[in-house]
């Protein structure tokens, strides 16, 4: 039998863990549970978003085959979500398979994440 693993973290390569820590953070209604100019944390007490400093990491384009992955997040209005996020940094490419459905944006460091609406 394969061991279970629990999902606890995801670690983010970026420029400024400390700005990214509270895009973040206000994006999820985290706290910033850590953070430095090297490192910073936010999470609830389960699920952990770490950000690690590399200076050297270049965004993917988008669209592109460049891109390694990219985060989905559940809300319960797209355009008023999109809206508060582009408020606090994001930025929201030209580029939009989803239509109304579904938003990509980018952090403010060009990490991709879809926004999402409710299940039906």
């Amino acid at each position: 039998m394969t061991t279970i693993a629990q999902f606890i973290a995801v670690n983010l390569d970026c420029a400024e863990p400390k700005r990214l820590a509270e895009f973040y953070a206000a994006v999820f209604g985290y706290e910033v549970q850590y953070a430095d100019d090297a490192y910073a944390a936010v999470g609830d007490g389960t699920m952990t978003i770490y950000f690690q400093h590399n200076p050297d990491r270049k965004p993917a384009p988008w669209p592109g085959p460049g891109k390694q992955f990219h985060l989905d997040v559940r809300v319960p209005d797209v355009k008023k979500a999109v809206e508060d996020y582009l408020v606090l940094g994001a930025t929201k490419p030209d580029f939009q398979p989803g239509g109304d459905g579904w938003a990509v944006l980018a952090d403010p460091e060009g990490h991709l994440f879809c926004v999402c609406p409710p299940r039906n």
